[in-house]
């Protein structure tokens, strides 16, 4: 069997999507193994899952970089140490520039709550319900420089639940952990 792809997991929140990827991969539904933990929000709860699987974190405060590109830099260089082949989005709340996008082409994923190409960039499920839809979804996609304009990958469909932004967004992440680890499984092969 050929060893698993070494991805770094990229986050600035919770942490929900990289716990589902990594719980895959303990499953053995995903052959990849997350080399990195990369999250722009030292104190984002991201860090204690990825501690309770063992797994390094690299937590950069992009204020504490002269430039985006010296922020980025940075991280290629963490990534490079650990041998990371694919990036894998996962809340991650920030724009990918070029310096990164040149580093990793046509290698770094994001999932995104909608079905792009509605409803691109933050608080997706808000606009959804704002604009009356009844079926949302998610997305997953190759990052480009762009926001949510990268191609698509795979989608899924997700119903609005009338009046509960609350539930619906959770079925929304229930259906971003199932689509995001098939996803990567079909794209890392």
């Amino acid at each position: 069997m050929t060893a698993p792809v070494k991805i770094a997991v990229f986050a600035s929140g919770s942490g929900s999507n990289f716990q589902a990827i990594q719980e895959a991969i303990e499953r053995g539904e995903l052959h990849a193994k997350v080399e990195l933990v990369v999250t722009d929000k030292p104190a984002a709860f991201v860090v204690t899952r990825a501690e309770k699987f063992g797994i390094p974190v690299l937590a950069l405060n992009p204020k504490e970089f002269a430039s985006k590109a010296d922020y980025e830099t940075a991280i290629i260089e963490a990534l490079r140490e650990c041998g990371v082949q694919w990036i894998v989005l996962a809340g991650y709340m920030r724009l990918i520039s070029e310096v990164l996008l040149a580093a990793y082409p046509q290698r770094i994923v994001n999932i995104h709550p909608s079905l792009l190409p509605s409803f691109p960039g933050k608080d997706a499920i808000g606009q959804a319900i704002e604009h009356g839809v009844k079926v949302t979804g998610v997305t997953v996609h190759f990052v480009d420089e762009g926001m949510d304009t990268g191609p698509i990958i795979a989608q899924a469909a997700v119903a609005v639940i009338e009046g509960d932004r609350e539930a619906t967004e959770m079925a929304i992440h229930q259906q971003e952990h199932v689509l995001y680890t098939k996803a990567l499984q079909q794209l890392l092969k």
